[in-house]
């Protein structure tokens, strides 16, 4: 399975970053190895000493497809779940002042948890409008919905599919809304969709 990464999808957040607004999708891959499954705790690791959350909604791929059409592209994901992308801010800040590619702040081992729940499409009343947010000993740090989205879940789909082909299993982090922000040892995350609680962890 692939987790595909969608960057900069939130107009806020393009703002945060000092971003400019993109014609098309941008995304980055993460291995199998980065998730993080089941609320364990997750171990800060050495290498870095900015680690920022990114909150973002997780679409699972459920049916094989390539070159989909943006109409069509509903048709091969039917769950949507919860996740964070954690980012060494620091490593990435210096790997893009030289020019290099930026995996190694991204795609480290369990830099992705992710809800081991996942809402079917049919319970949601509005695709358009699904609010989520992510609290911090808690206080509520980051909240987005997805009516925000620059490119919304079938564009990304149809997007994704020109590139690579989408495999059943597969997971699309379909980008952070403004807030994102640093976590430090002793904190407990909370992730939500609407006031169901999808995700509860440490850091460790």
């Amino acid at each position: 399975m692939k987790i595909i990464c969608i960057g900069l999808n939130y107009i806020d957040h393009l703002k945060e970053m000092g971003s400019k607004m993109l014609e098309n999708p941008v995304f980055f891959m993460k291995p199998d190895t980065a998730l993080l499954r089941n609320n364990q705790p997750f171990f800060y690791p050495d290498f870095t000493k900015e680690l920022h959350y990114e909150l973002e909604l997780v679409l699972r791929i459920h049916k094989v497809g390539r070159s989909i059409a943006e109409k069509y592209a509903s048709k091969y994901y039917n769950e949507i779940g919860i996740g964070i992308d954690f980012t060494a801010r620091d490593i990435q800040r210096q790997c893009k002042d030289k020019g290099l590619p930026w995996e190694i702040a991204k795609a480290f081992d369990y830099s992705a948890p992710i809800s081991s729940c996942f809402i079917p499409l049919a319970e949601f009343n509005n695709l358009q409008d699904i609010n989520f947010r992510l609290d911090i000993n808690g206080k509520t740090v980051q909240q987005g919905n997805s009516r925000d989205l620059i490119f919304g879940f079938n564009r990304l789909v149809s997007y994704v599919s020109q590139f690579l082909t989408l495999k059943i299993g597969d997971l699309i982090f379909t980008g952070t809304p403004a807030g994102v922000g640093q976590v430090k040892i002793g904190d407990n995350l909370k992730a939500y969709i609407g006031n169901e609680l999808l995700m509860d962890f440490e850091i460790k």
